[in-house]
């Protein structure tokens, strides 16, 4: 298959790029650089663009006649600068994807797997969430997420698009050849927080929040191996047309189906790197919610694809990859 990853240089979209290519696949990378480094692309084909440049979408389906679908990865992530420039996340998420699902209906590419966020669910007593639990976005992000699924599902109900939605949790680590992760010169992740503090690159990590409804009062969180997650999307992608024989949006939760507090992550965290890390208190970041943990068994039913890798090699292959980020990257 040849597929189109819109934001194929970032942290999850290079990953995937590579599992694509590990199972005989062709990743064609369209992306900004905004944020995505040019080193993550590698020797792919990169398109050097906007996802709503109409022109350039077209010019590259013009070039790759044989593009059998496109992975829409590309989009603004954090949280908190959500909650602060709200205006920037919906332009970038939602306006951009329309205008990139209008274009790619009208070139007669429909096949579309759409990259979203648990956090587009409500709260649970019990922490874990279905794909039909009730959904309550609660930042900016998260609701250009749900909005963006809004209109996926719109349009396979028209049936101008064949979309597949991966709604996934909270992406650790990075691919095993060490070739591209995390690669915010500041990252919000809450590993590479712990990370820095660990090496002594910021004096401690922050633990924001102490009060939530959880077993010890800190974020719950279902920390899924961002390799597993890219292994995730190539399964999908090869499952499309099966997955889509519907005119209707299918959604699917990627996870491990095990939730971590925040201090379950700091012990864990102690135990592979093999010292004590110092940790301060703090409030909740705007946009923080108590968290949830999937229930997988749509993934395994539909997709044949479970996680594989758990907490402690997420761990170690986000501090191994943070070791690298300076010969990949030029910074720590």
């Amino acid at each position: 298959m040849k597929i189109l990853v819109t934001g194929g240089a970032g942290y999850l979209g290079s990953l995937t790029c590579t599992a694509l290519e590990r199972a005989g696949h062709v990743p064609i990378v369209l992306d900004s650089l905004v944020t995505g480094p040019r080193a993550f692309v590698g020797g792919r084909v990169l398109y050097e663009g906007d996802v709503a440049d109409r022109a350039l979408v077209r010019r590259i389906a013009d070039d790759h006649p044989d593009l059998d679908a496109t992975l829409h990865m590309a989009g603004r992530i954090v949280v908190p600068e959500s909650v602060a420039q709200p205006v920037l996340y919906y332009r970038e998420n939602v306006v951009k994807s329309l205008v990139l699902f209008d274009e790619l209906a009208s070139l007669g590419l429909p096949r579309v797997l759409f990259s979203s966020s648990a956090g587009v669910y409500a709260p649970t007593t019990t922490m874990v969430v279905d794909e039909d639990s009730p959904l309550a976005p609660a930042s900016p992000y998260t609701r250009t997420k749900a909005m963006a699924e809004a209109v996926l599902a719109d349009l396979a109900a028209a049936g101008r698009l064949r979309p597949v939605v991966l709604r996934y949790f909270n992406p650790i680590g990075s691919d095993p050849g060490l070739t591209s992760g995390v690669h915010a010169r500041e990252p919000s992740h809450v590993l590479a927080q712990l990370a820095r503090a660990a090496l002594g690159q910021q004096p401690a990590f922050t633990l924001a929040g102490t009060d939530w409804p959880t077993r010890d009062g800190t974020g719950l969180r279902d920390y899924v191996h961002a390799w597993d997650l890219a292994r995730a999307h190539v399964r999908a992608l090869e499952r499309i047309d099966e997955l889509t024989s519907k005119p209707a949006a299918v959604t699917i939760n990627i996870g491990t189906g095990v939730g971590v507090t925040v201090r379950e992550l700091i012990t864990t965290f102690e135990e592979v790197f093999g010292r004590h890390v110092p940790v301060v208190e703090g409030p909740p970041r705007p946009g923080d919610t108590a968290g949830t943990y999937a229930d997988v068994r749509r993934a395994a039913d539909l997709l044949g694809w479970r996680a594989e890798l758990g907490l402690a090699d997420g761990i170690a292959s986000a501090l191994a990859w943070h070791g690298a980020r300076r010969a990949v990257l030029g910074y720590d």
